[in-house]
């Protein structure tokens, strides 16, 4: 059994592989003794990894070591199963390494692109050689919706909509359907540029706001919002094992 922590930026996302299978999950702002023995059920972990896009996580790893027999820290200096061609893999984001690791586990060979629809949207590739060869970063949607409220005088916060109009007919619907549509496009037009330069492109939304888009985006995508999980219990195994030592 391998327990996976993924510090995000907003929330510390917890899960439970089984031989390579997801078999339970949580989430919480600030994770405590009692999340664990929820969701580990009194049972104790043979091996658990934490990854943090906050910098260093030794309260969360101490707390985890109480429930793991083994812990592994995520570093810029884990070995893991692809190749990493970005020029400064120190700063890169775990994260998205993780989801990249994940993207390569569930479709080896393929040319992968990754959306992550998370408190940044980032678009990464993975090409069929199982290389990392980098992507994009720009402002999530909630992100954008805070943008627009706290540096102007009198918008309002908005939350998210449904609606697929291009034309808002009040100041709300007009910043609702603004945000929506500016990364629905934005992501359409990667998807097209990056189609026509990259045979048999395969197109996986993943993160926490990837509901919002996987049915306004008519390509056809695969949504996984697992995809970073899968990556880290791939790269647990992975470091478990002689494999990266060939």
């Amino acid at each position: 059994m391998n327990l996976i922590v993924d510090i995000g930026n907003t929330l510390v996302k917890l899960a439970v592989f089984e031989q390579g299978r997801l078999v339970s999950q949580c989430s919480t702002h600030c994770p405590e003794a009692s999340d664990f023995e929820r969701l580990l059920q009194g049972r104790r972990a043979g091996r658990a990894i934490v990854e943090s896009t906050r910098g260093d996580a030794d309260e969360i790893v101490e707390l985890v070591r109480e429930w793991a027999d083994r812990v592994l820290e995520f570093t810029p200096q884990t070995p893991v199963p692809i190749a990493n061609a970005y020029r400064t893999p120190e700063t890169l984001g775990r994260d998205r390494l993780a989801a990249a690791v994940g993207a390569a586990t569930l479709y080896p060979g393929r040319n992968v692109l990754i959306v992550d629809f998370g408190t940044a949207v980032t678009v990464d590739l993975v090409t069929a050689d199982g290389t990392f060869r980098g992507g994009c970063i720009s402002p999530g949607m909630r992100m954008r919706f805070r943008a627009l409220h706290d540096y102007t005088a009198r918008l309002p916060l908005c939350p998210a909509t449904e609606s697929e109009a291009l034309l808002g007919g009040s100041t709300e619907e007009a910043i609702r359907l603004g945000v929506m549509n500016s990364l629905t496009f934005e992501i359409e037009g990667y998807m097209q540029r990056m189609g026509e330069k990259i045979d048999d492109l395969c197109v996986i939304f993943t993160g926490g706001d990837a509901k919002y888009f996987a049915k306004r985006i008519k390509n056809t995508i695969f949504a996984n919002c697992n995809l970073v999980f899968c990556g880290l219990d791939r790269i647990l195994e992975y470091n478990a094992s002689e494999e990266h030592l060939d």
